[in-house]
């Protein structure tokens, strides 16, 4: 079983985000839309797919990895 020290090193600050999904989400058939922000940089966006979500992820995480952002 991995100490908490490992697990927490597995899951830093700047990989963190919040999701909130509007009250009329249908997971199950496709349908999602809300806010996201990463905790660390601030940037926030509203998406309507669960492709523009991941892609706003995605782009945060990359600009982090450029920009030399560490892990704490």
């Amino acid at each position: 079983m991995p100490r908490e020290s490992e697990r927490l090193s597995s899951l830093p600050p700047s990989h963190a985000f919040v999701v909130q999904f509007s009250a009329d989400v249908q997971v199950d058939v496709g349908r999602v839309a809300g806010r996201v922000e990463h905790l660390v940089s601030r940037q926030a966006t509203t998406f309507q797919s669960i492709e523009a979500l991941m892609a706003f992820i995605a782009q945060v995480l990359r600009e982090g990895h450029t920009a030399g952002e560490s892990a704490y």
